[in-house]
């Protein structure tokens, strides 16, 4: 994964702490900038109530008052947590033109966002998230 220009991750580890810290398939997304395959994730249809945090480094990234049926075979957001949680840079690989999402704390990769598609929701923006990328913190539970 090529570095975000003028940004520091505040979690700073080498790529053998990743690997240790990561099993292959989380590395491979959030690391390498992989994608997970389409309807497999964990959290694609969850309706849990709580917090989504990045699975590298624990940082609060999306409240699932903010997930939303997209039927696109990962989890959907319209926003995040805040501005800051998130970094976005242009992404020119597979052929097109995308909006790369990664972890503003330590740049992992997350998914990539789209914008007006039609959804009806406050932003009319679609954070597309791996699930292998997030932990959700369930805040149903008693």
């Amino acid at each position: 994964m090529e570095p975000v220009v003028g940004a520091t991750p505040k979690v700073v580890r080498s790529e053998q702490e990743w690997r240790e810290s990561l099993t292959p398939s989380e590395y491979r997304v959030l690391r390498q900038g992989g994608t997970e395959p389409a309807w497999v994730g964990e959290y694609t249809d969850t309706k849990k109530v709580g917090v989504y945090e990045c699975r590298a480094c624990g940082t609060e990234l999306f409240r699932s008052e903010t997930k939303f049926d997209s039927h696109c075979g990962w989890p959907s957001f319209f926003s995040p947590l805040a501005a800051d949680r998130v970094i976005l840079r242009e992404d020119r690989a597979m052929g097109m033109v995308r909006t790369e999402v990664l972890c503003g704390n330590c740049h992992s990769h997350l998914g990539h966002v789209f914008e007006g598609e039609g959804y009806d929701t406050p932003t009319d923006q679609r954070y597309c998230i791996n699930s292998i990328s997030l932990r959700l913190v369930d805040e149903s539970a008693p």
